[in-house]
């Protein structure tokens, strides 16, 4: 039996896209261990037959005594566990744990689910690219969620073509996330959902709305997620003028795709945003960045709009053109959407390639 160990760093975030592979590795005759901090869903992979080891990993910024610890961490996890294989992901496993395996010489594959904001300060960048071409050079494969972000790792030098696999995300179950009726609200609903900070372009969504507001067009936006940056003032202020409407974190959003008209992701960045996938899945029309990660779930004019990360101006002429667009023809793109989901992104074609390039030989 071949034993996988796997280096994450969310528990809740792992079980929510990642674990129809784990079960499919295991279907694969695999012994699966994960490493991780101990949190949601822990109980729930124990019950899937995953042996499961408590891993600390702090996920903002780079502290290098707490970074030196987490590769010291792994390397002695290495050397206890005496994996056949080791998959990573996120961009500390993806090093640290990624650096242990090359100096151990384990095998190993890496998912780099998007580039954050590790890239765009010339010094972070810098350091980043360094540390990703120590740590990738051995790694049997490199998993990317789009070509956008496979190219900058080839224009950095950090890995060749041939040592990347670019899958469409994490994929989609379209099972848990069914199609569901077009509602019939009395107004737009807009729906963003995920964490509201300035990297989602929460500036430039809160700046759009305000406008639209301003000049009497009726809608709502509906704010589900928590706070990382310190929005929390302004969303008090808009659900006081009857913007919008806050709902906190919410473990399952399936309830509040289907409520909605129209989903709106402003990022700057994204792999691949599963907000979007789950939204078109669940037969919603979208408004979303012309970025990698976020342009591939939508065909312009069909499934949804595209506008220009940071453009404010162009935002707001979206949202204006989705609420002056009837139902039934808001309802219509939101069904190409779901036949897009069921072409490109079904989690079952997406967890095959996976596997494939896993044990591929050579």
């Amino acid at each position: 039996m071949k034993k996988i160990l796997i280096l994450t760093n969310h528990s809740f975030m792992f079980w929510q896209f990642r674990r129809e592979l784990t079960g499919q590795l295991q279907k694969e005759g695999c012994d699966v261990t994960i490493g991780m901090p101990k949190g949601d869903h822990w109980e729930d992979f124990a019950a899937m037959g995953c042996r499961l080891i408590d891993v600390d990993v702090d996920r903002r910024g780079i502290n290098p005594v707490t970074d030196m610890k987490l590769f010291f961490r792994y390397w002695k996890l290495l050397k206890a566990e005496k994996p056949d294989m080791v998959i990573t992901y996120s961009i500390k496993p993806n090093i640290y744990g990624g650096f242990a395996c090359r100096l151990q010489k384990i095998p190993y594959c890496v998912n780099v689910q998007g580039l954050g904001s590790a890239f765009e300060k010339p010094a972070i960048a810098r350091l980043v690219t360094l540390l990703y071409r120590v740590a990738l050079k051995k790694a049997k494969t490199i998993f990317f969620e789009n070509t956008g972000n496979a190219g900058i790792f080839r224009d950095k030098g950090i890995t060749p073509e041939h040592q990347q696999t670019v899958l469409n995300g994490a994929g989609i179950n379209l099972e848990h996330h069914s199609l569901k009726a077009y509602p019939e609200n009395p107004v737009v609903h807009f729906l963003y959902l995920g964490r509201i900070m300035k990297e989602k372009g929460m500036d430039e969504l809160f700046s759009a709305v305000r406008r639209l507001h301003s000049e009497g067009v009726p809608f709502v936006l509906d704010l589900v997620g928590f706070y990382e940056d310190g929005y929390k003032e302004q969303v008090e202020e808009l659900e006081a003028l009857g913007i919008c409407k806050y709902h906190g974190f919410q473990s399952d959003p399936r309830p509040y795709y289907a409520a909605a008209d129209c989903v709106v992701l402003p990022s700057y960045h994204e792999g691949m945003s599963n907000v979007l996938l789950e939204s078109a899945a669940t037969g919603r029309p979208l408004i979303t960045s012309n970025i990698p990660g976020c342009r591939e779930a939508v065909e312009e004019n069909v499934t949804g709009l595209l506008c220009p990360a940071r453009d404010e101006e162009t935002l707001y002429q979206a949202m204006k053109r989705m609420i002056h667009t009837s139902a039934a023809d808001r309802a219509a793109m939101g069904i190409a959407g779901r036949e897009k989901m069921q072409r490109q992104f079904d989690k079952n074609m997406v967890v095959a390639s996976t596997i494939k390039a896993i044990f591929a030989e050579g």
